[in-house]
């Protein structure tokens, strides 16, 4: 069976709307995976207190920390596989594949390790408030047990992307987000397990979307018909993915760690301000996932058509995703100015409560810039696609450098906890500055990773 069967192809096809139909589904996969966080915080935060709350929330920059190195790896994984798809080269192609499985499962391993030895110093080193530093830790081991599947699933999802498959890993999504807002409320509303109860919730619907994709990716791949014997693990493939995947995992990790020193500011205002940023910081997350799904798709779809040469295509995808993101950028700025308070009281009981204002004051402001930081998620996903990652880097650190500096600076000088928001936006403005620049420059069109 060929394998444009079992795959799609969006090398071919209008530009825009080939992109836009790809893009849908990863945006909506987005959307459910935040469910997980979000369904976290308001199920504890309505049924377990605003200390619980906190907790969750102090541990969540460091759950992120492991997010990111799954997202970095399977980001480099989905590029080398979508230039041997495009390229229709399908016995490396699914070497790639075999090989990233291989690779993903000893990265957990080692990252399950570091996280168990260093959990507590972390949570010491965060400054997390010890009305709350029991239940933070005791959430961050659960998830730790889990991270295989976290890892696993990220590959995963990353081989269907860079098959251009966005719609099966959805449904995948669907399910799980279901079950585990099923498993919470079981958890700590029926059985009053708290914050334990939410991790709990997290590791089995993780554990069993991970399985289930895995055998569904597996199955498909069968039918996938290569004309040449192809090896179950290559090194030179290995470092092709490794090539684009490290400096990915670096980068998002280097990201983390900036919120990690950003979660430490926030910490030293107390379990109140904890509290509320960590439930607007999951809001924000929950708007902007579209916002990065649109990057993740310009990524895959700059690889497929730099894989088949047809580097022309590249530019009107872009455009018809800049357009996309005007649109949204606007309406979830409208929506949440006017419905910040009413979306921050599902989090808390109390929907007069400081929580409630301080989380309010968050989103407010950084909504307002949505449309900036969707043009650095395009322009960055379209050097990604092309594996210019020496520019991808230099964007990212410029974003989270100022970011994480301006925090400090901006606290220092007596703005108080709205220096962590205020910070962002200026991060963003240079990001795009840069990115833009890069893109507009055009070496990314010289660049290919696979052999010609």
């Amino acid at each position: 069976m060929k394998g444009s069967e079992v795959t799609r192809d969006i090398s071919v096809g209008k530009p825009s709307s080939v992109l836009l139909r790809f893009a849908l589904p990863l945006i909506l996969s987005g959307v459910f995976q935040q469910l997980y966080n979000v369904a976290d915080s308001v199920v504890v935060g309505n049924f377990a207190g605003e200390d619980a709350l906190a907790a969750v929330g102090a541990s969540y920059p460091i759950t992120m920390l492991f997010v990111t190195l799954a997202m970095g790896a399977g980001l480099g994984s989905s590029v080398v596989v979508s230039q041997y798809f495009g390229a229709k080269r399908f016995g490396p192609m699914k070497t790639s594949i075999s090989t990233i499985f291989i690779a993903m499962a000893v990265l957990a391993g080692v990252c399950t390790a570091f996280g168990f030895i260093f959990c507590e110093p972390l949570m010491n080193l965060l400054n997390t408030p010890a009305s709350i530093f029991d239940d933070s830790a005791a959430y961050l081991r659960i998830y730790l047990g889990g991270l295989i599947f976290l890892f696993l699933y990220n590959a995963a999802t990353s081989v269907f992307a860079g098959l251009g498959d966005s719609k099966t890993p959805l449904y995948f999504l669907i399910f799980s987000s279901l079950f585990n807002v099923a498993l919470d409320i079981i958890f700590v509303a029926a059985f009053q397990k708290g914050v334990v109860g939410v991790a709990w919730a997290t590791f089995i619907a993780q554990g069993i979307s991970a399985l289930l994709a895995m055998v569904w990716l597996f199955g498909r791949l069968k039918r996938v018909r290569a004309e040449e014997k192809y090896p179950r693990f290559s090194w030179p493939i290995l470092r092709k993915i490794a090539g684009i995947g490290v400096p990915n995992m670096l980068n998002m990790s280097a990201v983390s760690i900036g919120q990690l020193a950003i979660q430490a500011l926030v910490n030293g205002f107390g379990p109140v301000v904890i509290g509320g940023y960590s439930a607007a910081i999951k809001i924000d997350s929950f708007f902007k996932i579209v916002i990065s799904s649109m990057g993740n798709a310009m990524t895959t779809f700059t690889a497929q058509n730099i894989g088949a040469g047809k580097i022309e295509r590249v530019n009107e995808g872009r455009v018809a995703m800049v357009k996309v993101s005007v649109i949204y950028a606007a309406a979830s700025a409208i929506l949440l100015f006017f419905f910040a308070p009413s979306i921050m009281g599902i989090f808390v009981q109390d929907s007069g409560s400081d929580v409630v204002r301080i989380g309010t004051e968050y989103m407010r402001e950084v909504s307002l810039f949505y449309f900036p930081f969707a043009l650095v998620m395009i322009h960055n996903g379209i050097l990604r696609g092309a594996g210019y990652v020496k520019a991808f880097l230099t964007v990212v650190a410029v974003d989270l450098g100022l970011r994480v500096a301006f925090s400090y600076i901006l606290a220092s000088l007596n703005v108080g906890y709205s220096a962590i928001w205020w910070s962002i936006p200026i991060g963003w403005a240079a990001a795009d500055i840069i990115s833009m620049a890069v893109y507009y420059r055009g070496k990314w069109k010289q660049l290919h990773i696979i052999d010609r």
